[in-house]
């Protein structure tokens, strides 16, 4: 007997096979085993502050040099200390909350992790 994997969507261990498709009947997704496999492959890329330390979810960091921010006639000073940054893709891979300045994306290399 073959055992199906569960939901990649809900963890469902309810799982059947439509044809080529495999179908999780409490969430509805579906999906197939090709598709499983190349996202188990999928490679995350790591994102590393000015001092090459890996930056994560939640981390605190430091502004290393004066930025000058778009469409503000401030800039955001060296020193300016960010809380709970979180990591996206793209060329500024920092998405965060900056007191004084509201919601902004940073370059991993302009900042140093505390």
């Amino acid at each position: 007997m073959s055992t199906l994997p569960n939901c990649p969507k809900c963890q469902s261990e309810y799982t059947y096979e439509d044809g080529n498709l495999l179908v999780c009947p409490e969430c509805a997704h579906e999906w197939t085993l090709e598709s499983m496999d190349e996202s188990a492959t999928e490679v995350t890329q790591e994102v590393k502050d000015a001092n090459g330390n890996v930056l994560q979810d939640g981390d605190s960091v430091t502004v290393i040099k004066d930025l000058k921010v778009k469409g503000s006639s401030n800039a955001l000073k060296m020193g300016t200390k960010v809380k709970s940054i979180r990591l996206v893709d793209g060329d500024h891979n920092i998405d965060c909350k900056i007191d004084g300045f509201g919601a902004m994306q940073l370059k991993s290399e302009f900042v140093k992790k505390i």
